[in-house]
């Protein structure tokens, strides 16, 4: 009973520790903004206020950047779901010659930093002329080396004697991995799904390389440029933060047995 006490008691403080400095920029983004700098500081909003968002939204083309970056990373979470399943499944349940080699590729890759990468990149988008586009910004993040790991750690949990009664029973491949592997996967589905959307929602160096005017700047994108021009102006600083974190916070916490699931099946550490 002490030893469950005292373990509840760590958690409590450790959650508390976490949560603290989220909270005060969540409330302290609807104060004043000479509240916010009023010593000592104070926790909660004595005055509330939604000067900063309206502010944040009126100075800031907001719908324009918050709408690209939902579309950037709807794209790269609908297509590493279906590509990097696709290519686990050819690695699990497609037998070829090469099979091994191709996954050792797959995790050399994942050793190789992404700013090496960018330069490469780069010159191809700049190529096929997609410099400034949507599609420019989620070309290189398509598919996920960490995502084909993630779903082949999964897929080769799943019998191969599932797979064989398929294919005696007249199924195609295609068949196979749409109605009867990909429904089995929603565990690791949920996972890949959230890591790809932190990694396209959070992405500043990439999209900053490639979009050249603000009509393409993406969420981060656009509000570290805001924060330059507007660096003492704490207001509009934690309201724009609030923006950016609160998509991922509300994914998470709806994802989240889930994904917890889906690392623990997977055998991730």
């Amino acid at each position: 009973m002490i030893r469950r006490t005292a373990l509840l008691a760590s958690l409590t403080l450790g959650l508390g520790v976490v949560i603290t400095p989220f909270g005060w920029a969540v409330l302290s983004s609807f104060k004043p903004e000479g509240e916010i700098r009023r010593d000592p500081p104070t926790f909660f909003p004595a005055h509330p206020t939604t000067a900063a968002y309206r502010e944040l939204f009126h100075r800031l083309d907001l719908f324009t950047v918050f709408l690209n970056s939902v579309v950037v990373a709807a794209i790269v979470v609908l297509a590493n779901v279906l590509f990097c399943s696709m290519v686990a499944y050819a690695l699990t349940k497609l037998p070829f010659r090469a099979r091994g080699a191709v996954f050792g590729l797959i995790m050399a890759q994942m050793m190789v930093p992404s700013i090496v990468l960018m330069i490469p990149q780069f010159v191809v988008v700049a190529d096929l002329g997609l410099v400034n586009t949507i599609f420019g910004i989620v070309l290189p993040y398509l598919v996920m080396p960490l995502g084909i790991f993630l779903m082949r750690q999964f897929m080769a949990e799943i019998p191969d004697e599932l797979v064989h009664a398929a294919r005696i029973d007249g199924a195609g491949e295609f068949r196979i991995f749409f109605r009867i592997v990909l429904p089995l996967c929603k565990p690791p589905l949920a996972t890949l799904g959230l890591i790809t959307f932190l990694t396209a929602w959070n992405n500043f160096l990439w999209p900053a390389v490639v979009a050249q005017t603000q009509d393409r700047y993406t969420l981060p994108v656009a509000l570290a440029i805001f924060a330059n021009q507007e660096a003492t102006h704490y207001g509009l600083l934690l309201a724009g933060a609030v923006v950016v974190v609160t998509p991922v916070v509300i994914l998470f916490l709806a994802l989240q047995r889930f994904f917890v699931e889906g690392i623990a099946s997977t055998g991730i550490k």
